[in-house]
């Protein structure tokens, strides 16, 4: 068999591309996040053991150091772990409830730097993960017909949840295998696929789209999106819509925004948003309106949710937070304060200084990878998910699904370690062995 540029060639590569593939079937198990963190610490583990080995491996081999945004999110999500535990102080809390709240971070904030360390420093070829993202996506397609008879044919929204919840120590939404939902009152049928609930799926499946778009293949692209466009369309995100508006274009719009014919097209845009800017304006402020209303209910708890986090967090603990979660009134069905937002979350869990450790890596992130995004494919991608990430942080906890987006955070760590690449390049000129 000829060996082709889209097999794995390394151990991180078919780690990373088996993991992907075995989506579904991990799915069905209740396994996906449990494999998700264990993936990451496995390739955060080959990164430490490659650099322990350094001395002895050819210079040419040897892995390069994380620049310095890399660095700084796993400074960052570091600093999390000690001000959780600060919070815990403050408010007295036990030493099992600290411990519960650590292995938290590490499941999730913790993940989030363990994955974009591994894609910055280890050698997995964007278009592994290009193409397994699109494999995937095919057998979403073939697995429709299912989703879509489920509840016509009155087979049970929940499959089973799996055994597997007692390792996790999660909700059992992580591990229950559901073939779909009823929205309350209308009593419509919507999907989640693999993901806990169906926003979450609409983030997946953007995740899933960029991705698509990047592969080379026109037969694997062509599946790669209409699954990604199943995922979003069937989910019924809200959110998800908006981003494939407005977050999806973005890696085409980077690569002809050097175009002086782009300009010239611009132009007349802008000219004639100047001149109806006020009707534009009102027309947008009624198709917000209409967007909150299309789930009128949701928006409510949201955003009484956000209120209670605010208040609460403003006046009780203001620098370190609360050190836990806590359910809200009946007013909010009983949900977690802070939940559906991460930057509420944060400042109700972890304070301001919570938050700031969120904000700084990602601001960062999102200034270099913007002059990235000018001239590479592999900076378009990454400013394409900082951007994605950012518009989720205000919808969703982004440390509760990085098990699911973990593909997104690699890519990241590549975009990331590019930029100094380019900057060596510079410095040192292009024939200059490193």
């Amino acid at each position: 068999m000829v060996q082709t540029d889209y097999n794995p060639q390394n151990s991180a590569e078919r780690l990373v591309y088996s993991t992907i593939i075995a989506t579904w079937l991990l799915w069905l198990v209740g396994g996906l996040y449990i494999v998700g963190p264990i993936l990451g610490c496995a390739l955060a583990f080959q990164v430490i053991y490659f650099y322990f080995i350094a001395p002895a491996l050819p210079e040419n081999k040897r892995l390069a150091a994380p620049n310095f945004s890399v660095q700084l999110w796993l400074v960052s999500m570091g600093l999390m772990l000690v001000i959780l535990i600060v919070g815990h102080f403050n408010f007295s809390l036990s030493i099992v409830t600290m411990a519960k709240s650590s292995i938290g971070w590490a499941k999730g904030w913790m993940l989030i730097a363990l994955f974009i360390f591994a894609g910055a420093i280890l050698p997995i070829r964007s278009e592994i993960i290009y193409r397994a993202i699109c494999r995937s996506a095919k057998y979403t397609i073939f697995l429709l017909p299912i989703f879509v008879a489920a509840p016509l044919i009155g087979l049970p929204e929940t499959l089973w949840v799996s055994p597997l919840k007692i390792v996790g120590g999660s909700g059992s939404e992580y591990f229950a295998t559901v073939l779909y939902t009823l929205e309350p009152g209308s009593g419509i049928p919507r999907w989640q696929f693999f993901a806990p609930w169906s926003p979450a799926a609409g983030m997946i499946g953007l995740v899933y789209f960029l991705c698509a778009l990047q592969e080379k293949d026109r037969t694997w692209k062509s599946w790669g999106v209409a699954g990604a466009l199943a995922i979003i369309l069937m989910s019924q995100s809200r959110l998800a819509l908006v981003g494939l508006l407005l977050i999806g274009p973005l890696p085409f719009l980077f690569k002809q925004i050097t175009m002086p014919a782009i300009w010239f097209l611009a132009l007349p845009i802008v000219l004639t948003f100047g001149w109806f800017a006020i009707d534009i304006l009102e027309a947008f402020s009624a198709a917000q309106s209409e967007f909150s209303s299309a789930r009128a209910d949701s928006t409510r708890v949201r955003a009484t949710l956000g209120r209670i986090a605010l208040e609460r967090w403003e006046a009780e603990a203001y620098w370190f937070g609360h050190g836990i979660v806590e359910r809200g009134p009946h007013l909010v069905e009983y949900m977690f304060i802070g939940s559906h937002h991460s930057w509420y979350g944060l400042l109700f869990v972890k304070g301001i200084l919570g938050l700031t450790a969120l904000a700084v890596p990602m601001i960062v992130s999102a200034i270099n990878l913007f002059r990235k995004a000018l001239v590479s494919s592999v900076g378009r991608i990454g400013f394409a998910i900082v951007a994605l990430l950012t518009m989720y942080s205000f919808g969703e906890n982004l440390e509760s699904l990085a098990y699911l987006y973990w593909p997104a955070l690699l890519l990241l760590g590549k975009a990331l370690q590019s930029c100094a690449d380019e900057s060596d390049k510079a410095i040192t000129g292009p024939n200059v062995s490193r």
